[in-house]
């Protein structure tokens, strides 16, 4: 039974808001993507890394002061239309939503090839529809409970990187046994700290920024915490500080460790550095790892998917069926809705499943570069009013420069995208689809005009 005028629960604490955002962030990004900005960059990948870290660390800041002050399930979408306009809310929500989705597909055609690859005669199939019903049960329980499952979820991930970072440490001193110190050799051996000059660290950029996406997560989710305004401030500072170790010092630990240019760091770069500790069966412990860093990822965007298709279709931005609450305080036909788009994707296992993980990734293209640009701009027009009104907890640090300073690293990253071919077919996929949604808020937009004149 459902209730349309029902609102959603209040169940997640900050602890359950700090590991949803450390969960959707710590993926399949940094588990394996890392290693293919080593090979870009080489060493100065964190150079790379940390510029991309600024930028988020800027970004999530401007976005916790919005949420702490209007709490909204909707987070980014909510503040564009109330900063921008209607349209701007209506594109950031549905922007957001799709590249969600697509990533929902991508997560779980990773994970099904692993598993199925230990379960020979299971098809790859059927193991994703397992996942997805698995999921569908844990996202329509009370959000109290789902918190909680993604806590413990992504506590493994947290648990794996630290002992990563603990066992890296040992390794560059020559603390474990059979192993010498490090030095800086590999730092700066092998053509230097930056072999392949500021245009591999550009490139090393345009790799790596997308793997800190999804801690905006939090700032949806706080709606439906127990003291939204408290707990979207705690948790907002605790996922960046903590991101920016895990990533920025994971990194560290691969480029001592290892030659840059070493082909075992770009096939799987944890792995490389641990088997230089000599730990048996560290592959496989990794693949598990990865599998678990994929689901867990997949679990937070179909709450992410749901809560914001919810939120659109409260204010009119959507069909009216997914703003229905269900007993337990779930919106449960936008759970259901990207439930249904993890069975499609279950289905294009069965159909595409060599080419599905690189066809749904590059779909995404650079929608979450146009989300940062919105939350900027969204931040720039309503810190005046909210500061007026007394509101705010959290502070963006030097308020307008730093904002603006933002504003301009996001452009030169769009700038670097349009000399790289793969990055500048992204970008063009993107804007097309940005325009679509753009021109269908219009139409919404003219549509809830006339129906209240009316």
């Amino acid at each position: 039974m459902t209730d349309s005028t029902g609102t959603l629960g209040r169940g997640l604490k900050v602890r359950h808001l700090t590991m949803m955002g450390l969960g959707s962030a710590i993926g399949a990004g940094l588990f394996l993507g890392t290693g293919v900005g080593i090979a870009t960059a080489g060493p100065a990948v964190l150079v790379s890394y940390l510029l991309a870290g600024i930028i988020v660390v800027f970004v999530m800041r401007m976005l916790g002061e919005m949420g702490a002050a209007i709490p909204a399930s909707g987070s980014f979408s909510h503040y564009a239309r109330i900063g921008i306009g209607d349209w701007a809310g209506f594109v950031m929500g549905w922007l957001y939503w799709f590249m969600l989705i697509m990533v929902l597909g991508a997560e779980i055609t990773g994970a099904a090839g692993i598993v199925s690859g230990w379960l020979p005669g299971v098809p790859q199939w059927v193991v994703a529809l397992v996942f997805v019903i698995f999921f569908a049960a844990v996202n329509l329980a009370k959000v109290s409970n789902f918190g909680e499952f993604e806590f413990w979820f992504a506590a493994i991930k947290v648990t794996v990187i630290i002992g990563f970072l603990v066992i890296g440490v040992l390794l560059v001193f020559g603390l474990l046994p059979n192993t010498e110190p490090v030095g800086t050799t590999n730092l700066f051996g092998h053509g230097g700290f930056m072999p392949e000059g500021f245009a591999g660290v550009a490139a090393g950029l345009l790799v790596v920024a997308f793997a800190f996406g999804g801690i905006e997560i939090v700032t949806i989710a706080a709606a439906e915490s127990e003291d939204p305004e408290r707990s979207i401030a705690v948790a907002v500072r605790s996922v960046v500080w903590r991101i920016s170790v895990f990533y920025l010092g994971s990194i560290s630990i691969m480029v001592l460790v290892l030659p840059w240019d070493s082909s075992d760091l770009k096939s799987g770069p944890f792995v490389a550095v641990l088997n230089q500790a000599h730990i048996p069966y560290v592959a496989g412990f990794m693949e598990l790892v990865v599998v678990v860093a994929l689901l867990s990822a997949f679990n937070a965007n179909i709450y992410g998917t749901s809560r914001m298709a919810y939120s659109l279709s409260r204010r009119g931005d959507g069909p009216a069926f997914m703003a229905r609450i269900s007993n337990s305080g779930v919106p449960l036909n936008a759970v259901l809705l990207s439930v249904f788009f993890g069975f499609v994707s279950v289905l294009l296992n069965w159909w595409l499943p060599d080419d599905l993980l690189g066809l749904l990734l590059n779909a995404v293209g650079s929608a979450l570069l146009v989300i940062w640009i919105f939350i900027v701009v969204s931040h720039l027009k309503l810190r005046p009013r909210l500061e007026r009104e007394g509101k705010l907890t959290v502070r963006m640090w030097l308020f307008p420069w730093l904002s603006y300073l933002t504003l301009a690293m996001l452009g030169g990253f769009v700038v670097l995208m349009l000399f790289d071919s793969d990055a500048r077919t992204q970008l063009i996929s993107t804007c097309v689809l940005f325009l679509v949604i753009a021109a269908l808020g219009v139409l919404n937009t003219r549509r809830r005009r006339r129906s209240r004149a009316v």
